[in-house]
């Protein structure tokens, strides 16, 4: 018998991690590393460099992989550096005094609810916008001391990571996370096992696991559902941020509205105010109401009340598909045991996400937070007013710009994304308590007295740094993915920190329209190519995998920047990040943005950019509808002039080339005997004097508490005191109401002028309304309301509304009258609108029962 020569098993293994155990001396770096504090103090940042800086460019600026990579002999030689141990302990006792600060109780509490925050780039939990505004939220809060607690998930693998083929195509890799050496720990139980969450889904029971990560003061929560509890269906819902199928989606959309609620219950935590960030977190009021009512005994109607009053739900998206709608039997398979336990039918519950109850329409996670949000706001003035129009059908009877649907434009965590080199300056010029009072417009006038010399000289040296990191960081990749060594060896050279740069940077969606520069190739080639005036564009960006258009759009952008007329003059940068974003709207001259108007609901980038004295040219839409000033940056219309698209993309592309050739660039290029261009400087001190303050996030988050946090909390004490008295008393009234609101009759309506339904401006007219309300015993309200027919679309749009006056009440009979001087003219619409009236309700719609009354 022949005796085999090789017999192995297979390979078993086990995972073995090895860290370095720092010496005392040296732990309190490890409490630093461990709170992502570290993040928007770009010193200490400096100090974890020092520490070894290969490796902490290595671990891609990773404080927490660095020290358990640093070696023995490294710790020896930091050891032994007095300076550098002075640095440590300063750093620490700044950390220390920071964190020893106590919340602001003057300020109501806030429990914030998001899908996604972009806090740091190695922590991979965010995609773009959305998160990253959600990250510099909890941080602000952190500087503004507000008792705040996050909720949100620790994706495994969190967005993917963009590269490139070689023919310019974007493929999305998804690495996973090494949750071990990222700045966060694990929840654990008294006895030190870890925290597990357990959330019951219709037919089984997910579990979680916690992690905390500090941010600053604010705890943000995290839930892991990649463990070996569950099984590999249910280990996956943590896996993606955005990904998987529409049953993955309403699984991760479950379990962070109705799990988020059950582990802030397992913490012990319970705040004033519930903040969903878009509405994938609408599904924590579900959960509240099943609390107030199987634990506080309260009907379905009174848990409402209590869940409303203290509810927010802020909106981003300016279209109705781009919101969360999932079928009936999906949405069914998932929560239809909830409505049980809620006390009412399962019709009543899936109409709660349905904007005409009772048909057969997809249940939309918005519309059941609007039901059960006290408060709404959109994300800009003008999204405000987008979002009126898009959620109107929700309150019919009411004009859209009567809803109370509010906003609060967006702002950015200037300490993140300003500069070391502009922090430094506004510490010498501002003062040092700067940051506490960073939304103060004087404070940033003072720029207009520094010298023009020293702010190029700051804009020159962050444009060297960009540079030195494009080529730092992309050259390999170019190697890989250009074919030909030579044309990197182009574009290397000609990169130039001297030539005007503008740069690019977003999701790449089609309504972006990162396409409009190259509209017109031939003209696009003479800018780029002029040597007297050097130009270079900036391109960088995402498309999500599931968008063709988009993921084509960046191919067609990398295929004219490989051309030999632009090679070199347009580049594209992959993996756009939040690190990458930094070193852009820190080193370009021009930040552009040109969406398709209004569908822009915000945008950050561009006052990210603000921070940094870099310009913005953008369409009048999101943010730059409010934050343009002339001789501050430059702007395209919001104005349509065509219907048909691609009339106004060209159009668009022609006023962008013309403000290139015959404003922009001259600008720039007007230099003195100096080397520089007063009047581009001038155009840099307006616009961090005039716009960069009103765009930070302390302005955001103060004006968060004056428009809805202080009220909810208020009205949601009322509410809740004297074991729901209040509440239990409105939800009778609207019982009431709507029991008989069919009962009540209007006896008369009567119009007092010279001519019937025809009035002469400037001319008195009194109306008088007689009501029987019968078996209602609520109070009634009349409003008179104007309105006109838009030539244009036909839509009927409100003109004004006066308030009728109660002149007398005989039993059951209510007596109203309005005078009124008309001081409209023209072909107008007048009727009268009964509504049922009560001064405890926050406004209108909470109760939104209308009848229109004829004449």
């Amino acid at each position: 018998m022949r005796i085999l020569t090789s017999n192995s098993n297979e390979q078993i293994w086990h995972d073995l991690y090895s860290y370095t155990e720092l010496p005392d001396a040296l732990k309190p770096l490890n409490e630093i590393a461990n709170n992502l504090w570290w993040v928007w103090n770009h010193e200490q940042t400096q100090l974890f460099s020092e520490l070894a800086p290969k490796l902490w460019k290595e671990t891609e600026g990773n404080p927490v992989a660095l020290l358990q990579r640093l070696s023995k002999k490294r710790i020896n030689v930091i050891l032994a550096d007095e300076e550098l141990m002075a640095k440590i302990h300063c750093a620490h006792e700044l950390f220390t005094d920071y964190m020893n600060v106590e919340p602001d109780r003057t300020r109501p509490s806030i429990a914030y609810f998001s899908m996604e925050y972009g806090l740091t780039n190695i922590l991979k939990i965010y995609s773009g916008g959305l998160g990253v505004l959600a990250g510099d939220y909890l941080k602000e809060a952190s500087d503004s001391n507000i008792d705040m607690t996050a909720v949100g998930f620790l994706y495994r693998y969190g967005y993917f990571t963009q590269t490139l083929s070689m023919e310019g195509q974007q493929i999305a890799n998804y690495e996973a996370q090494d949750f071990t050496s990222l700045p966060l720990t694990p929840v654990t139980t008294s006895d030190g096992a870890p925290m597990v969450l357990e959330v019951p889904f219709h037919d089984r029971i997910v579990y979680a696991h916690i992690w905390k990560v500090s941010v600053g003061r604010i705890p943000l929560y995290l839930m892991d559902t990649d463990i070996p509890a569950n099984s590999e269906w249910d280990r996956s819902i943590t896996h993606q941020l955005y990904g998987g199928d529409w049953e993955n989606r309403m699984k991760q959309e479950y379990l962070l509205g109705i799990g988020g609620i059950l582990l802030l219950n397992k913490l012990g935590v319970r705040k004033q105010v519930y903040h969903c960030n878009e509405g994938h977190a609408a599904l924590i009021n579900a959960q509240r109401l099943v609390d107030y009512i199987e634990n506080d005994k309260l009907e379905f109607n009174e848990a409402l009340e209590v869940v409303r009053a203290s509810s927010l739900y802020t909106v981003h998206t300016p279209v109705p598909a781009g919101h969360d709608y999932f079928d009936e039997e999906l949405f069914g398979k998932y929560l239809g045991h909830f409505s049980q336990r809620l006390g009412i039918s399962w019709q009543e519950f899936i109409d709660m996400g349905r904007t005409t109850p009772g048909n057969n329409e997809k249940f939309c996670m918005s519309t059941f937070a609007l039901n059960t949000c006290q408060e709404a706001n959109g994300v800009s003035l003008l999204h405000g007013k987008v979002s009126q129009m898009m959620f109107a059908p929700l309150w019919r009877g009411y004009f859209p710009e009567e809803l109370h649907v509010g906003y609060v434009t967006n702002g950015v965590h200037a300490p993140t994304w300003m500069a070391t080199e502009w922090k430094e300056f506004c510490h010498e010029h501002f003062g040092p308590d700067f940051v506490k009072d960073q939304s103060n417009k004087a404070i940033w006038s003072k720029i207009q007295q520094v010298s023009d010399a020293k702010i190029w000289d700051i804009r020159k040296e962050l444009k060297h740094k960009l540079v030195d990191y494009i080529k730092s960081q992309y050259t390999d990749n170019w190697l890989k993915n250009q074919g030909d060594p030579s044309k990197v060896v182009t574009i290397l050279d000609r990169i130039n920190p001297d030539a005007l740069i503008f740069g690019f940077g977003r999701r790449f969606a089609t309504y972006k329209r990162a396409h409009l520069l190259f509209t017109d190739l031939d003209r696009l080639e003479k800018i780029v190519n002029n040597v007297q005036y050097p130009v270079q564009f900036v391109f960088t960006g995402k498309a999500h995998p599931a968008d063709g258009g988009g993921q084509g759009l960046i191919k067609h952008i990398i295929e004219i920047s490989r051309r030999p007329e632009f090679l070199g003059k347009i580049i594209f940068l992959e993996n756009y990040d939040m690190r990458l974003a930094r070193r852009l709207v820190t080193g370009v001259d021009v930040w552009i943005n040109t969406p398709t108007r209004p569908l822009e609901a915000s945008g950050t980038s561009g006052e990210k950019a603000e921070m940094n004295g870099v310009l913005n040219l953008s369409v009048l839409d999101g943010w730059w509808y409010e934050g343009y000033r002339e001789g501050a940056g430059w702007a395209l219309t919001d104005k349509r002039t065509y219907d048909n698209q691609q009339y106004q993309d060209q159009l668009d592309a022609a006023t962008i080339y013309h403000l290139l050739e015959d404003e922009i660039i001259p600008l720039y290029f007007a230099k003195n005997s100096k080397g520089y261009s007063p009047e581009w400087v001038q155009y840099i001190k307006n616009s961090m004097s005039q716009i960069a303050p009103d765009y930070t996030m302390k302005r955001m988050m103060d004006d968060y508490f004056d428009r809805f946090y202080n009220k909810l909390a208020t009205r949601s004490d009322t509410l809740t005191k004297n074991k729901f008295s209040e509440a239990r008393k409105i939800a009778d009234w609207k019982k009431e109401v709507a029991a008989h609101w069919d009962s009540f009759t209007v006896e008369s309506v009567t119009l007092a002028s010279k001519s019937e339904f025809q009035t002469i401006v400037g001319e008195d007219y009194v109306v008088e309304v007689i009501i029987n309300r019968k078996d209602l015993k609520s109070m009634l309200g009349i409003d008179l309301v104007y309105a006109r027919e838009n030539s244009d679309n036909h839509r009927i749009e409100l003109v004004s509304t006066e308030a009728f006056e109660l002149k007398k009440e005989e039993g059951a009979k209510l007596y109203f009258e309005l005078k009124r001087t008309n001081a409209e003219f023209g072909h107008l619409k007048m009727g009268c609108r009964i509504y049922p009236y009560n001064p405890a309700l926050p406004h209108r719609m909470d109760f939104a029962y209308i009848r229109w009354v004829q004449f």
